[in-house]
């Protein structure tokens, strides 16, 4: 699993890339300014133990996947650089504390 930000596309979804056998999944998630998005790519093998996929915001996107007996949350975001409105970097911040608080 690699977790990666400003993918630079607009809205939802998800995608393989590669060649037969050594191919990624990117699940996704972006606003219409394409910036300040993020992805997963997981690999083919894995990519049937995925659940589900949780799309908070065009900043934060998790996934749930089932490994062996256990349940595996994935997630990845993307701050608020410094020149954006105190505000939004607190939702933010809230936002990421309180999934990780129920992850917990």
């Amino acid at each position: 699993m690699v977790c990666i930000q400003e993918t630079r596309w607009k809205g939802s979804g998800c995608r393989f890339y590669g060649t037969k056998g050594k191919r990624y999944k990117l699940f996704w998630m972006g606003g219409e300014e394409r910036s300040d998005d993020v992805g997963i790519f997981g690999a083919e093998k894995w990519v049937e133990s995925v659940i589900s996929v949780e799309r908070h915001s065009k900043r934060v996107l998790i996934l749930k996947m089932v490994l062996d007996n256990g349940l595996l949350h994935v997630l990845t975001d993307y701050a608020p650089h410094s020149g954006k409105p105190e505000e939004e970097i607190e939702s933010f911040w809230n936002e990421v504390f309180h999934l990780v608080s129920c992850i917990l």
